[in-house]
């Protein structure tokens, strides 16, 4: 039986200021969704629609510690994952299912001095960050971006 390949990559802002919080068994973990922004042609009017697409996004471990730490609402950064679907239950009992992308590696791809001017968290300059390796603390910096996603 041969394995099919299950990659996924995103570029897109941060839709909400990050939360971290721990599983039972000790281990790290962030969920957010990243907006990530597509326009077409619309065939009757023959306009651009712009159109934005909300991309849940699970990471764990030292992965989550890092973008908890260095990235915020309406940051820029680049997500790469296998994509999953897992069964929940809602507060009411109903079974419920979300799609996921469980991330093991992400990039900020904001610039030095960009973010958010109300966060306490610092900018970083393109830091990769992986569940394989801990890479060095990215350098802070100044946050002047707007509070809304740009699209």
């Amino acid at each position: 039986m041969s394995k099919d390949l299950n990659q996924c990559n995103f570029i897109g802002r941060i839709g909400k200021d990050i939360s971290i919080r721990q599983m039972p068994n000790g281990t790290d973990v962030v969920n957010f969704s990243i907006a990530c922004g597509d326009d077409y042609k619309d065939k009757n009017t023959g306009e651009k629609v712009e159109q934005t697409n909300w991309i849940n996004i699970v990471m764990f471990g030292n992965t989550a510690k890092i973008l908890d730490k260095y990235c915020q609402k309406g940051s820029r950064i680049f997500v790469s994952g296998k994509q999953t679907t897992r069964k929940y239950q809602d507060q009411s009992g109903a079974d419920r299912w979300v799609t996921e992308i469980k991330a093991n590696e992400f990039q900020m791809l904001d610039s030095k001095g960009s973010g958010n001017s109300s966060s306490s968290k610092p900018a970083a300059n393109s830091t990769a960050a992986s569940t394989s390796s801990q890479p060095a603390a990215p350098p802070p910096g100044d946050f002047d971006e707007e509070n809304d996603i740009p699209f």
